[in-house]
C-alpha cells in the first residue's frame, strides 16, 4: 500500500469515528439547556456555521444566525425553518469587522432575549486555495479572523447569562495556527516561547506580533519575517485566535462560581465548504460536531482554555 493510500485509509477511518461520535446522545442527566437558552453563531449563513446552528437547534436551543448580508442570512433561516420544523431559529445582521454593527447586534440581543448562553465565533475569511500563498488580503484576513473575533467576544461577555453550568465561548480555529506545529510554525523561537507561556501572554503581545506582520506585508519584507509558509495570513490569524482563547480563559477563570464563562477553540478539519473551494475531505455535519460538543458538554472539571479536534484535546 502506498503512502497516499495509507493516508486515505486513515482519513476514511477518522471520518467513520466522527460520524459514530455524532450518534452518541447527550445524557439527560447532563442536559442543562432548554429552548430558553440562546446560542449565537456568527457567519452562520452557510458551511460549518450553518451546520453548527442546525445541530444546536436540534438539541433544543434557540439559535441566532448572523451574516453580513441580510438577504443571504434571511434565506438561510428560511431554509432551516423549512427543513427543521419546530426548531427555534432567529437572525440578525452582523459584520464582526464593523464596531457599529457589533453594538447594534448587542442591543438587539439584550432587547430580544435579555442575553445569551453560548457564543460560537465562526465568522472568518480565507483567500488562498490549493498551493496559493498570496498575502494580498492579509489585512482583511487578520482584521476579520482575529480582531473581529476578539471584538465580538468582548462585546458579548457582558451579555452572557450567569448560571451554575457556565456560559460557553467556542472559537472556530485551525491546526494551521498551532504555535509549535512541526511544519508550519513561527521560526522565531523567542516569540514562540512568549506566545506559548501563559504567564507571558498578553493581548498587547498578540496585537504587537500581528501588527508587525501587517507592516512587513505593506513594506514587502514579510517573507524574511519567519512567519508560517503555508496560508501565511490565515495561519497567523488562527494562531492569534488560539492565543486569545487561552488568554481569555485565564482572565475569565477568575470569575466566581455561577458567573463562569468557559472558552475553547477547535479545528473542524479540512471541510467541503466555500472557504476551501469545496476541496475538503470532511462534510460540514461532521466538522461541526466538536463545536457543538464544546458548546453543550458538562464535565466534572471545567474545560477551558483548550484546543480540540474530533472531540480530543490537541496541543496549541
Amino acid at each position: 500500500m502506498t503512502n497516499k493510500e495509507k493516508a486515505r485509509e486513515r482519513r476514511e477511518k477518522r471520518m467513520q469515528e466522527i460520524s459514530l461520535l455524532r450518534t452518541i446522545p447527550y445524557s439527560d442527566h447532563h442536559r442543562w439547556w432548554s429552548s430558553e437558552n440562546v446560542a449565537v453563531v456568527t457567519g452562520s449563513n452557510r458551511g460549518i456555521g450553518l451546520e453548527i446552528a442546525r445541530q444546536l437547534a436540534g438539541h433544543g436551543l434557540t439559535v441566532v444566525l448572523t451574516a453580513r448580508n441580510v438577504d443571504v442570512g434571511l434565506e438561510a433561516v428560511k431554509s432551516l425553518r423549512h427543513q427543521e420544523e419546530g426548531l427555534k431559529f432567529d437572525f440578525h445582521q452582523l459584520d464582526i469587522t464593523d464596531s457599529s454593527s457589533i453594538r447594534e447586534f448587542c442591543c438587539w440581543i439584550k432587547q430580544t432575549f435579555g442575553g445569551l448562553d453560548i457564543l460560537v465565533n465562526n465568522a472568518g475569511v480565507n483567500y488562498n486555495l490549493g498551493s496559493d500563498n498570496s498575502i494580498e488580503f492579509a489585512e482583511t484576513v487578520v482584521s476579520t479572523n482575529y480582531h473581529g473575533t476578539k471584538n465580538m467576544t468582548k462585546a458579548m461577555i457582558p451579555l452572557m447569562r450567569p448560571s451554575s453550568h457556565g456560559a460557553r465561548i467556542v472559537n472556530v480555529s485551525s491546526r494551521l495556527g498551532r504555535i509549535n506545529g512541526r511544519r508550519n510554525r513561527l521560526t522565531n523561537v523567542e516569540l514562540r516561547d512568549q506566545l506559548s507561556n501563559l504567564d507571558l501572554l498578553t493581548e498587547e503581545l498578540i496585537d504587537r506580533t500581528f501588527s508587525k506582520f501587517i507592516n512587513q506585508v505593506k513594506d514587502g519584507t514579510w517573507e524574511s519575517g519567519g512567519w508560517p509558509q503555508t496560508f501565511t495570513d490565515y495561519s497567523l490569524s488562527k494562531l492569534a485566535v488560539n492565543a486569545y482563547t487561552r488568554l481569555m480563559a485565564k482572565e475569565l477563570s477568575r470569575r466566581q462560581e455561577g458567573e463562569k464563562i468557559y472558552v475553547n477553540s477547535f479545528c473542524p478539519g479540512w471541510v467541503k465548504t466555500a472557504m476551501t473551494g469545496y476541496a475538503g475531505n470532511m462534510a460540514p455535519k461532521d466538522a461541526a460536531d466538536t463545536g457543538v460538543w464544546l458548546s453543550l458538554v458538562l464535565s466534572e472539571e471545567a474545560v477551558t482554555g483548550k484546543f480540540f479536534a474530533e472531540r480530543r484535546e490537541i496541543n496549541f
